[in-house]
């Protein structure tokens, strides 16, 4: 299978870069779109089975599916997005952000909008078997980098009868994925290899009721709700909600502070695309039942998880429930 994905890329590459999102794929909406060669709505009634989308074959321990989601304004409201086990955020061209959604234990029946991929995604991507990865194109010098990746790339023009083109929206922010024409099913918590432990609360936090993370040109704000038990979710002061699913709240927020540094890669307009290291080790805060936790991270390399721990040492267990990584810049 990953012989045949390779062909299908590399003809992709001969009939042109821009095809699979090129380099005017900065993260703004503002240049030129994807092909819209996956632009046709597919029938309710099609066929479910891999054989219609991409036919991956998951892996021994299950691929886990990831999707490059757009979070431009335009982009909101998100679809599929509440169905997600992790949800990673992180800075891209402009100090906007974009996000990255894990599905393992649940499949929703479509997810979007779906935007591109970049360098560091590839980085925090080793940490799971052989992961499904969907999204919208490259630039043009990534390319080669996901060809060799671990992973099971997805694009339009590689499934096309897994992704359509919502016509109420405007694009590039209409591009959907109908996860079942990649996946035959879920893989199960088995696949979310990410190092995170679930369970009681550690002792001792500082009550919190609201957390902001402010990017160079985004913003989230996480407050807690005492009746649902949950962090609600607002991007650039506006309460996030799902198309379907409404109120996007997950049960722990983590604000990691990595390294951002500038990558080889630039979008059209010449603005360096960011590089998240998520290798490494650093400090965190974890926010979960209300109160936030002041906590270390580290990650061994890319092969590994990431482990969250007290200042003394000891795991830090999240809540049950969806967990949003937020990555800052240390």
């Amino acid at each position: 299978m990953a012989a045949v994905l390779a062909a299908t890329l590399a003809a992709s590459l001969t009939a042109g870069c821009a095809t699979r999102g090129g380099p005017a794929d900065d993260g703004r909406g503002g240049g030129p779109e994807p092909s819209r060669s996956g632009g046709v709505v597919p029938s309710a009634t099609a066929s479910g089975s891999p054989a219609a989308g991409a036919g991956v074959t998951p892996s021994a321990v299950g691929s886990p599916l990831v999707v490059k989601i757009d979070n431009a304004r335009a982009a909101r409201p998100h679809t599929g997005l509440n169905s997600a086990d992790v949800v990673y955020v992180e800075q891209v061209e402009g100090g906007l952000s974009r996000l990255m959604a894990v599905y393992a234990t649940k499949l929703p029946q479509a997810v979007g909008p779906v935007r591109s991929a970049r360098e560091s995604d590839l980085e925090l991507l080793r940490q799971f078997d052989r992961p499904v990865l969907a999204f919208s194109g490259a630039q043009s010098k990534l390319l080669p980098l996901i060809d060799k990746a671990p992973l099971e790339a997805v694009t339009p023009e590689q499934a096309k009868g897994a992704y359509y083109r919502d016509r109420d929206r405007s694009a590039p922010h209409n591009l959907f994925l109908r996860p079942d024409r990649v996946l035959p099913s879920a893989p199960g918590a088995a696949a979310l290899t990410t190092g995170f432990q679930y369970g009681p609360a550690p002792s001792g936090g500082t009550p919190e009721t609201s957390r902001t993370v402010r990017y160079p040109a985004a913003r989230y704000t996480f407050a807690w709700s005492e009746s649902r038990g949950r962090w609600l979710v607002s991007m650039d002061g506006t309460a996030a909600t799902t198309t379907d699913g409404g109120a996007v709240a997950p049960a722990t927020v983590v604000v990691q502070y990595v390294e951002v540094r500038p990558s080889a890669f630039q979008d059209f307009l010449g603005n360096n695309t960011p590089y998240t290291e998520t290798v490494g080790s650093g400090r965190a805060e974890v926010l979960r039942d209300g109160r936030v936790h002041d906590v270390n991270w580290k990650r061994a390399s890319a092969l590994d998880g990431t482990e969250f721990t007290t200042r003394d040492g000891r795991p830090v267990a999240f809540a049950e429930g969806q967990v949003w990584v937020v990555y800052a810049k240390a």
